[in-house]
């Protein structure tokens, strides 16, 4: 069992900056996959950002060059560094972990295999 607690949601303006932290407990070394998913109202829930076991990033088209996803090695911690915001990036931001392979890499649309979700963070962002 995974237990995971998004922080660091909140309002920023366009083009500043937003951290945010998921806090992993239990099970964290079996977690071969972790990370960032978002969704707004009315919309699938979509990937943003992963790391696999190996440390290798990955993301989203939308977010590329802007945001940045790190982990501490023991994978109690999975952050997500989002920079040069957009309004679009207005969602609920979700911590993932026990990624499918498919999900590890963003390879589809929607998530198809996830073990375990985090409450999830909102983040606003205003023009």
């Amino acid at each position: 069992q995974v237990h995971l607690v998004e922080s660091g949601g909140g309002s920023g303006q366009a083009g500043g900056s937003l951290r945010l932290s998921c806090t992993a407990s239990g099970d964290t070394y079996s977690s071969s996959c972790m990370g960032w998913f978002r969704q707004v109202p009315g919309k699938e829930r979509e990937g943003v950002a992963t790391m696999d076991s190996d440390g290798r990033a990955t993301y989203a088209d939308s977010v590329k060059g802007r945001f940045t996803v790190s982990q501490d090695n023991q994978k109690n911690f999975l952050y997500l560094q989002m920079n040069n915001l957009k309004p679009e990036d207005t969602a609920m931001y979700y911590c993932a972990a026990d990624l499918g392979t498919l999900d590890c890499y963003l390879k589809s649309n929607v998530p198809l295999e996830i073990g375990y979700w985090g409450q999830g963070t909102q983040v606003t962002v205003s023009s």
